[in-house]
């Protein structure tokens, strides 16, 4: 295959340029700070090793020889990572380690580490993880342990027979390891490679469809697809392959899978993913698989309504990229801010509260982790075209005077004078709390109104939201008295400052101006929309719409009760809080953009005339 053309060497310089731009390599300083933290948690691992084994009556020699070793994997070990990214490290233990241990002795002292701040462990996550901040970088600690006395030094996870004997979740821990290691091996070109994955997160990252949790794609993902683009086209520039990638993926028929490989048997009676043999792996809908063994689908959160997100994302990219590769577009226009909050005249707004800081990274680590079943709940309800989460919470910390600002905040209402409060200004105060908030939020898009209908609108969410609140409730730490969940309609007029950049909320993002919108017709014909919508000018009129919740709790004012206000109401039988009723134009407006897949008009091509059916077809045959 023919080398990169004059045009891709010089997209490809100017991309590289962007991404200095953009800020996104770290500076030597901070990854000199990278080697020595990660030096300081090797350290503290073998430790951890060593006092676990003694305390179950293991000489102390051997305790020490028996090692602990710590791997690196995702960004940081692909070596993709910017400032401030975190670094995912699996701490890989001999087989006289527990994983009831990582939680009880290691967490600990991670706690008690020197420079160790925000450490909060989730032991019931898929992959069971310890988050940490040590010393300015941010840490996500895996587990596995071996079926062997030792850890050597030098030990390498690329052996198979190393899964022998493990449970299942030992086994995810250590694909991520061995994942990045097949990926790398992989690839044609390592640099080029690395150039267009870098491309591609920040990418996603400003789209606000970087989140394997919230049912679009994670690091693991992204890289697979970058990396089966260079396998295409092995001697491309980084600039030809964005172009391809966003082409060939948009146009992709999902729910074919995209393998780097094809799927390989192995030594275990372990689960690997097959279509044919399994309905669940039938059920996903946009399957990357794994390279390592056993193969998994990195995308099986992918959702309806996710996935038609990131298929209109692709669409745009490929045509922002068109136009950089004729010269007439700028990359800056590719890393446009998403408009996430721009989008919808309504939100559920889905906030968690606690009274205690290390209670809070928990229980929103665990609320969050959950938001995907209520996006898919969402997806059921008559009249809703589409449950659009945002990728990431907002944390806030709020100190109440009264119960009935604790009450208020609980909820999600913040009056101004409580924002501005501060530690002080409740000190002393018998009724003085502190809350620690995380709240976050989901677009609901609305389909069109029947013709000929008139009169309110009802969207009756009860029984996803309260379906939703029951099973994070179910959670075995939840502790009733200390921990509330809320979950509210907000119109899009009445979103916090803290959801916008500064300047952001008297008008569309300054860079998307480069771009016209565009809404989709019922008919799925793309036509321009002539003013971008602004929370400043939703109107309202006799069109309304009904939105009845359910589920929700209080925060109580005293920390140390059994019970919340909520559960005092149901047994007393207090009336529930009346529907939400709220002034929409929602049926005729922009929420109906997001189509079905076969509907959306596919106008990007490839350059240089290359076939996008050779090109998406190989990726599956080829091995």
């Amino acid at each position: 295959m023919a080398g990169p053309t004059p045009r891709e060497i010089e997209v490809t310089e100017t991309l590289k340029e962007e991404l200095i731009r953009q800020k996104t390599y770290e500076s030597q300083e901070e990854s000199i700070l990278r080697e020595i933290v990660l030096g300081r948690v090797a350290a503290l691992v073998r430790k951890f090793v060593t006092t676990v084994m003694m305390q179950r009556g293991f000489s102390e020699a051997v305790a020490s020889a028996a090692g602990g070793k710590i791997f690196t994997f995702g960004s940081y070990r692909l070596g993709v990572h910017g400032p401030g990214s975190d670094i995912d490290t699996l701490c890989v233990v001999p087989k006289h380690i527990e994983r009831d241990d990582f939680f009880t002795h290691f967490e600990p002292m991670l706690r008690d580490f020197e420079g160790a701040t925000d450490v909060a462990g989730v032991p019931d996550a898929y992959v069971p993880i310890i988050t940490a901040n040590i010393s300015g970088v941010a840490i996500d600690f895996l587990f596995a342990r071996l079926a062997l006395s030792v850890i050597p030094d030098d030990l390498e996870l690329r052996d198979d027979n190393l899964l022998r004997n493990l449970d299942e979740r030992c086994v995810r821990s250590l694909g991520g390891s061995r994942v990045n290691d097949q990926i790398l091996r992989l690839v044609p070109n390592v640099a080029v490679f690395r150039d267009s994955l870098r491309c591609i997160k920040l990418w996603a990252q400003r789209r606000a469809i970087y989140s394997n949790v919230n049912g679009f794609l994670g690091g693991v993902a992204w890289a697979i697809l970058v990396a089966r683009i260079c396998q295409l086209y092995p001697n491309a520039s980084s600039g030809a392959i964005v172009s391809r990638f966003f082409i060939i993926v948009y146009q992709w028929e999902w729910p074919s899978p995209i393998m780097l490989k094809p799927i390989e048997d192995g030594p275990l009676m372990v689960r690997v993913w097959n279509p044919r043999l399994y309905p669940s792996d039938r059920a996903h809908r946009m399957p990357i698989i794994t390279p390592a063994y056993p193969a998994m689908c990195s995308t099986h959160n992918v959702t309806q309504s996710t996935q038609a997100i990131m298929s209109l994302e692709f669409k745009r990219a490929a045509e922002v990229v068109d136009r950089v590769m004729a010269g007439t577009a700028e990359w800056s226009e590719l890393f446009a801010k998403h408009d996430f909050f721009h989008k919808y005249h309504n939100y559920l707004r889905v906030t968690a509260s606690t009274g205690d800081p290390n209670l809070q990274l928990k229980w929103a680590g665990t609320v969050e982790s959950r938001m995907r079943q209520l996006v898919m709940k969402l997806e059921f309800v008559d009249g809703i075209a589409v449950a659009h989460p945002f990728v990431k919470g907002f944390d806030a910390v709020y100190y109440c005077k009264s119960e009935q600002e604790l009450d208020a905040v609980a909820q999600g209402e913040i009056s101004e004078t409580v924002a501005k409060q501060a530690l002080e200004d409740i000190a002393g105060l018998p009724s003085g709390r502190t809350v620690y908030t995380a709240t976050f939020y989901i677009g609901l898009g609305l389909r069109a109104k029947q013709s000929g209908t008139s009169g309110m609108r009802k969207l009756d969410i009860s029984y996803p939201t309260s379906e939703f609140v029951k099973m994070v409730k179910s959670w075995e730490q939840f502790e009733a008295g200390t921990m509330a969940i809320v979950i509210g309609h907000i119109k899009s007029s009445g979103l916090p400052d803290s959801c916008f950049d500064p300047g952001e909320r008297e008008g569309p993002v300054k860079q998307l101006k480069r771009t016209k919108s565009k809404k989709i017709k019922d008919n799925g014909e793309d036509v321009p929309n002539k003013k971008r919508r602004s929370e400043a000018h939703i109107p309202d009129n006799s069109s309304a719409l009904s939105v009845t919740l359910s589920g929700n709790d209080h925060l109580p004012s005293d920390q140390s009760a059994t019970s919340n206000r909520s559960d005092q109401q149901a047994s007393s039988g207090a009336p529930k809080s009346p529907p939400v009723s709220i002034s929409s134009a929602l049926a005729e407006r922009a929420e109906e953009a997001y189509v079905s897949r076969s509907e959306i008009v596919k106008s990007s091509v490839l350059p240089f005339g290359e076939n996008v059916t050779v090109a998406t077809g190989a990726v599956t045959s080829a091995s």
